[in-house]
């Protein structure tokens, strides 16, 4: 008995040591908590009882090269409600549903939703948000908002784009320079009870957002102006499906302007208009086809302006001269298809020079199957014409060309003068720019640099550029013979009094040909011997006449006609001749 008592008693000093030792580190722990982490715990302590509002930050604008704002910001506010703080629910709800023009129902499911803070509406004006904080009501909560603001409407709706309700941007500009222009949001902090009900006397405590930064474009807000008339003006008259115009400094790739009519209202984004509100699908698919910018994310063919790069290839390869001659008698075959001329009777006897400026289809078939598919499609590849322009725009199209392997001498050949394959109004200009400004491939963009809320330039856009497409000469060479198609063949009527113009009128269809639907186009650039700007004019399906020489070309008269004194390009003083003396 005496050994099982020494035992137990080991047992039981055994034991309170232990206990002993976990009072000690239990002690030991909690004076290190107390002492050493109490601010760490404390903060925590006051973490969960401090609800968040997220402030959020202004957009910063959109400005064109001359300072002009193209988008803005509208001062709003955004109504929310607090469950736990609502004294009167009944009062809440009749006043929100008076003040905000909203169902009873809805407004109650959200004023009796337990949440830690629930939004009734986003985008109210200030005047409204100020009516609903004169009532006084607990729990309800009126925070500073903004909401993007386009002060002229459509112009260049599918360049600038437009934000959703996150104020993030959806397509154009606003998507692509997003990180620049959406800021950092900010946060207001409230204290609260266990019960999430404000601690009185204690406030708010406020995060302030960081404003975004502006963009500034190379768009110019009177040229763009000028475009969107002269599209909006043939729409109308030839009630064609849409009208695409690009003006760019072929130079620098600088876009000045670029319209897709009809334009929709930027400050409306989701109201369809004609034609779309009338097409037969999903919704949400018309607003997609809506949103589409046509000068880069659809391609077409192309037709007689491709001949410049025809022109240019075979010119590099010094398969033509200026003077050769050439029969057109309306027509040509190759293989087992004869390939007509617009000119049904034919052009007969004429050179080279003569052969553009009439835009004689035999005339280029004969240079494509001169330049063969291998030479042919190496170029394609020299002028930039297989790859993406890298236009700062979301969604552009890849140019749609048959495989070398796949190309045989027809396919060859309406390729040289512009069918069977297609590619998107940007790459066309961007190719010409290259053939005409010198032999540099520049890339069409329009942002130029990015400043802050005070004018201080933060970062200036960078661009690819590549010389020597083609020669000097080449150039010079294209450039007169695309002024003697403006100055005496199919595009006279997009010459301008007093200016030196170039270009290139064509006319192609759509697929499927059954539905005889046209595509009119012009290609022009000034002054003809050194180029300040380029601009495209497509029509898609025009009612009537459909040529593009006849309804394209005087649509880039009026257009030039206009901007080119308003860049302070310089007239052509042209000297009068001496009166001839009779014998």
């Amino acid at each position: 008995m005496q050994r099982l008592s020494k035992h137990h008693r080991k047992k039981v000093i055994l034991w309170v040591l232990i206990i002993i030792a976990g009072l000690s580190l239990c002690t030991g722990r909690l004076i290190f908590l107390m002492v050493y982490k109490s601010e760490y715990y404390e903060k925590l302590a006051d973490d969960l009882h401090e609800r968040e509002r997220s402030i959020k930050a202004a957009r910063g604008e959109i400005l064109d090269r001359n300072g002009v704002v193209l988008a803005s910001n509208k001062s709003v506010c955004t109504i929310s409600v607090i469950h736990n703080q609502i004294e009167d629910p009944e009062a809440v709800i009749s006043m929100l549903v008076e003040e905000l023009g909203m169902s009873e129902e809805e407004v109650r499911k959200r004023v009796e939703k337990r949440s830690s803070i629930e939004r009734i509406k986003t985008n109210v004006s200030k005047e409204i948000g100020d009516k609903i904080l004169s009532h006084g009501l607990a729990g309800v909560k009126v925070d500073a908002d903004y909401k993007r603001y386009y002060p002229y409407g459509d112009l260049a709706s599918r360049v600038l784009g437009f934000t959703g309700s996150d104020n993030q941007g959806i397509i154009g500009l606003e998507v692509k320079y997003d990180e620049y222009l959406q800021g950092e949001p900010g946060l207001i902090l409230t204290k609260t009870d266990a019960r999430g009900v404000e601690v009185e006397g204690v406030g708010e405590s406020r995060k302030e957002p960081v404003d975004g930064n502006d963009l500034v474009i190379s768009m110019d807000y009177t040229i763009q102006e000028y475009c969107q008339q002269a599209a909006e003006k043939v729409l109308e008259e030839k009630g064609a499906d849409a009208v695409s115009v690009i003006i760019m400094d072929p130079q620098n790739g600088e876009i000045l302007a670029m319209v897709n009519a009809p334009e929709f209202d930027l400050n409306e984004p989701f109201t369809l208009i004609e034609p779309f509100s009338a097409l037969e699908v999903e919704e949400n698919d018309a607003l997609n086809q809506m949103w589409r910018n046509s000068c880069l994310n659809d391609t077409y063919e192309p037709g007689s302006t491709f001949k410049i790069i025809t022109t240019a290839a075979a010119l590099e390869e010094n398969l033509v001269s200026l003077e050769e001659s050439f029969y057109c008698p309306g027509y040509i075959t190759v293989e087992d298809r004869r390939i007509r001329c617009h000119k049904v009777a034919g052009h007969g006897s004429e050179t080279f020079v003569q052969g553009i400026m009439n835009s004689c289809n035999p005339v280029f078939i004969d240079l494509g199957l001169r330049l063969g598919t291998h030479t042919m499609c190496e170029y394609f590849y020299t002028f930039g014409l297989m790859e993406k322009t890298g236009v700062d725009l979301p969604g552009e199209a890849s140019t749609i060309m048959h495989k070398e392997e796949n190309m045989g001498q027809v396919e060859l050949a309406t390729v040289a003068f512009g069918q069977s394959f297609q590619i998107t109004p940007i790459q066309l200009v961007t190719t010409v720019s290259s053939l005409i400004n010198g032999g540099t491939r520049v890339t069409p963009h329009f942002g130029m640099y990015v400043q802050d809320e005070v004018g201080t330039v933060v970062e200036t856009f960078t661009y690819e550029a590549e010389d020597n497409i083609v020669s000097e000469e080449t150039s010079e060479t294209l450039r007169y013979l695309l002024e003697q198609v403006v100055a005496e063949g199919t595009g006279n009527k997009a010459g301008v009094e007093g200016f030196s113009i170039g270009g290139k009128t064509a006319t192609s269809q759509t697929l499927p040909r059954s539905e005889n639907k046209y595509i009119s186009s012009f290609l022009g650039f000034a002054p003809a011997d050194d180029p300040q700007v380029i601009g495209l004019v497509v029509i898609d399906n025009p009612q009537g006449i459909y040529y593009g020489g006849t309804i394209a070309a005087p649509v880039m008269a009026e257009i030039f006609e206009n901007i080119l004194p308003y860049l302070g390009i310089e007239q052509t003083i042209v000297e009068n001749e001496p009166e001839s003396v009779a014998n």
